[in-house]
């Protein structure tokens, strides 16, 4: 329940970039992820409220992907039982 479904997961040059569609239940449809080694390099949401995916997008960049897990999982947004950062941090899970 409330899982994100991965599109695609590349790796060139020692950069992963990882795409996921979200749940449905939340704002935003996609999450577009970065990452070099552990750490998150950018992170872009289609959809969703533009000001607060921007805001976690920036807080991310630079973090390690098992610290913005810790920070995001389990944030709910209106009683949906998931939400924008939440389901980042689901997507993050599945690039362990």
């Amino acid at each position: 329940m409330f899982e994100v479904t991965k599109l695609y997961d590349t790796t060139s040059d020692g950069i992963r970039q990882a795409s996921f569609e979200t749940c449905g239940a939340v704002c935003s449809v996609q999450i577009d992820i970065e990452l070099e080694g552990d750490t998150v390099r950018s992170v872009r949401y289609t959809g969703g409220c533009h000001g607060n995916t921007q805001g976690v997008a920036s807080l991310c960049a630079g973090m390690k992907k098992d610290e913005v897990i810790a920070r995001l999982e389990g944030i709910d947004c209106g009683g949906r039982g998931t939400s924008c950062p939440d389901q980042l941090a689901k997507a993050l899970k599945m690039l362990i």
